[in-house]
């Protein structure tokens, strides 16, 4: 990103939410200094002290963390890798004009083009959040990420990052390292869009995710697992996964074994909800796979009721939303989504700051305090009170820098 400037930034707002304590406090402001969270302090900055930014009526919080989105439209994987990119533009405007500061981008079926779009945002190319990103999504020949299998059988062309067994998914691993990868992704499940598998068919056998998280290991590269049912999640996390992804479908003991673990969940529950919502919108459905209706429809009232299973378990919650499978604008509405299905508000909140920051390793993000990276969000309301206020998104702020929003300000 381009360098900050070194006047100082005194923020303002009625409340302030530190991203680690239980509830917001009133007339606490921030001074920003080289990008970076100077200080903490009720007293109001003195004449001439540098910029200030007011804003009465909002909360004041962490940049938010999206740890699951999709910033190239998979329905483009036959398209020109500039016309990819291009089109990946407005959704990061977008996710961060919506309050999500850092995301992890979780790949696409072929081309590595998100390393590239990494890039272009670290040195102020484009506008959007900071970007860790796994390249590809790894899968099996018929499993989730082969994306069109017929046109493999017809004229020899795989479209997707695809490998089987142990040798195949090292090399595979070894290229994603290659291409500049912050995270592995594979699928150990299938899923509800897939073109053959479905949601509760496992990917890999257990020596086939052994061999692909150990030799991600090595290279000192964490893995995040597609995995919907129990069984790919018992493999996944046996194997030193370090996220979960979904786990719509999951029980008690896969919930579980997450806990004694240590593995972290993305549970991306807006996706699921945005589709089984939407079951009878022939509009909707007229631009999806058939197949991916038919398994929302099979699986209806056991994602109901799963998706009300996380709020109960004692695994850590990262925030991620699957944005590209819905539009990026709504990204927000995984936050009363969680709080619907039984989190706290103040739960959900920390998924997307402190604990999706732990998740990838972060500890600069995820929270206002000294030293911290200055990633802040003013949001219009009170969101312990009202959590669709993570909706009424005022002003933003990234590394220091205003990104998004007015205010009033002086200086």
């Amino acid at each position: 990103m381009p360098s900050t400037p070194h006047r100082d930034v005194w923020v303002r707002a009625d409340r302030l939410w530190d991203g680690v304590a239980d509830r917001p406090v009133d007339g606490l402001g921030v001074r920003v200094r080289d990008g970076r969270v100077a200080e903490l302090t009720t007293t109001p900055p003195p004449p001439s002290g540098g910029d200030t930014v007011e804003l009465p009526g909002c909360t004041l919080l962490p940049g938010f963390i999206d740890c699951h989105v999709h910033t190239l439209d998979e329905r483009l994987d036959t398209s020109s890798a500039a016309y990819q990119t291009l089109q990946a533009l407005p959704a990061l405007r977008t996710l961060l004009a919506c309050g999500f500061t850092t995301v992890r981008d979780l790949g696409g079926a072929h081309k590595p083009l998100n390393t590239a779009l990494r890039r272009a945002v670290h040195e102020g190319l484009v506008t959007g959040p900071r970007m860790l990103v796994a390249p590809n999504i790894l899968s099996p020949r018929g499993g989730h990420a082969d994306k069109s299998p017929e046109l493999a059988e017809r004229y020899g062309v795989e479209i997707g990052t695809l490998a089987d067994g142990p040798d195949e998914l090292r090399r595979a691993v070894r290229l994603q390292a290659r291409a500049g990868a912050d995270w592995i992704k594979f699928v150990a499940s299938g899923g509800f869009s897939s073109p053959v598998d479905g949601p509760d068919d496992t990917a890999y056998s257990q020596a086939e995710m052994d061999a692909l998280a150990s030799t991600a290991r090595d290279l000192h590269l964490p893995c995040a697992a597609h995995a919907f049912d129990d069984e790919s999640i018992t493999r996944a996390v046996r194997a030193g996964v370090r996220s979960i992804e979904h786990a719509c479908l999951a029980t008690s003991s896969a919930y579980g074994l997450m806990a004694e673990y240590g593995t972290f969940l993305v549970p991306t529950q807006y996706a699921q909800s945005y589709f089984l919502a939407r079951l009878d919108d022939e509009r909707l459905w007229a631009d999806q796979p058939p197949k991916m209706r038919r398994a929302y429809h099979r699986y209806a009232e056991e994602l109901r009721v799963g998706l009300r299973r996380p709020a109960g378990t004692d695994v850590r919650i990262a925030f991620g939303t699957d944005a590209g499978m819905f539009p990026y604008a709504e990204s927000w509405r995984e936050f009363p989504t969680l709080v619907g299905n039984g989190l706290s508000p103040l739960r959900a909140l920390r998924a997307a700051t402190g604990v999706a920051a732990e998740l990838l390793s972060r500890p600069d993000l995820g929270r206002i305090a000294p030293g911290a990276t200055a990633d802040l969000v003013a949001l219009r309301g009170d969101p312990f009170q009202d959590i669709d206020a993570t909706g009424r998104v005022r002003w933003v702020m990234q590394g220091g820098r205003p990104v998004h929003g007015e205010e009033r300000g002086g200086g």
